[in-house]
């Protein structure tokens, strides 16, 4: 089983330990780590390229993955939450995973999630993504976890599964229902060392990002990738965040503000974040953003159709004209900033 981290682009704060974005810089099929080797520091920001497409039972994403490489991305996640992830059987993540991993040739580390309600399937899909070549894997909790003590238990549980294969700490509280304190963060993190990064999804999260850099907090490095499409990136970043972990349907916004961020050019970084907002927003309507998402991708030529596997309903006319004069009013407003 492959547990090594090839890991190279995830963008970071320079500076800030980021475990889970390792060998920045350097071109990965250049490099072989060890098992369960870390270290160095990047910037990172995730893909939409999980937003599958599903056109007559066939997977279209080459379009995805061109745009996250152009972009400047530094490493993908794949069957992530807000994708349909949930809508393949074990058979076709694997194989999407398997296509994902071949086209991107080790240009940069991708993330497998593998949430499930039971270890068997976790250990099922993390066996067959490793093997294929992935950098390591995505858990989150099952929303059964009431107490601080479940919750810990839980991750021991999942870190026994999975061996030493690296993994990301999935924090999506207003979808799992599971309220994880960063005290509890720090716990797990600090007793098990194969937990590399935790995905911030908590809203609001700003001061949790403060309470795990609090000096003493941590025994060692620890990244942190934040996701909420992007929704607080700028102060994310200012709170000690290493980069993002999300996806957004221009994710070259993501590229720029986190390495603005990272050099200190905070007002061109909040003038970039501001230009994109008004999309970022409409995108992240509860059960109206995946179809905005794709509709938007497949208007930039990056999907061939943006049409979701069952259940899923298209946009209507007047929301596909609501974001094409949001589109529109993007593009001038970036002109005025070039």
């Amino acid at each position: 089983m492959r547990t090594g981290l090839g890991l190279h682009h995830y963008p970071t704060r320079a500076g800030l330990p980021d475990d889970f974005s390792a060998f920045a810089g350097r071109d990965v099929k250049d490099h072989h780590p060890r098992p369960g080797e870390f270290g160095e520091t990047a910037h990172s920001v995730d893909r939409p390229d999980l937003c599958v497409a599903w056109v007559g039972g066939g997977v279209v994403f080459r379009g995805g993955l061109a745009l996250g490489q152009q972009a400047g991305a530094t490493g993908l996640t794949v069957l992530g939450m807000m994708s349909e992830a949930p809508k393949l059987t074990v058979e076709e993540s694997q194989e999407v995973v398997a296509r994902i991993l071949k086209r991107v040739d080790g240009r940069v580390p991708v993330v497998v999630g593998v949430s499930a309600p039971g270890f068997a399937q976790i250990d099922t899909l993390t066996r067959a993504v490793m093997e294929l070549g992935a950098a390591g894997v995505m858990v989150a909790p099952p929303g059964s976890l009431r107490t601080d003590d479940k919750i810990v238990n839980y991750y021991r549980q999942v870190a026994e599964v999975l061996g030493d294969v690296p993994f990301v700490l999935q924090d999506f509280p207003l979808v799992t229902g599971v309220q994880i304190a960063p005290k509890v963060i720090a716990w797990i993190v600090n007793e098990l060392p194969t937990c590399v990064c935790l995905k911030h999804e908590d809203w609001p999260g700003l001061e949790k990002i403060s309470a795990l850099r609090a000096d003493g907090t941590l025994e060692r490095p620890l990244s942190i990738l934040c996701d909420n499409g992007g929704l607080f990136l700028p102060e994310e970043m200012g709170r000690g965040a290493d980069g993002a972990m999300t996806g957004f349907a221009y994710p070259e916004m993501m590229v720029q503000v986190v390495d603005l961020c990272s050099r200190g050019e905070l007002i061109r970084a909040q003038d970039i974040f501001d230009a994109y907002l008004p999309l970022t927003r409409f995108e992240q309507q509860p059960g109206l953003g995946l179809a905005t998402r794709k509709y938007t991708l497949a208007k930039r030529g990056i999907i061939a159709h943006d049409a979701q596997r069952r259940p899923g309903a298209a946009l209507s006319a007047a929301t596909r004209a609501e974001v094409d004069r949001l589109i529109a009013r993007q593009e001038k407003r970036l002109k005025e900033l070039n």
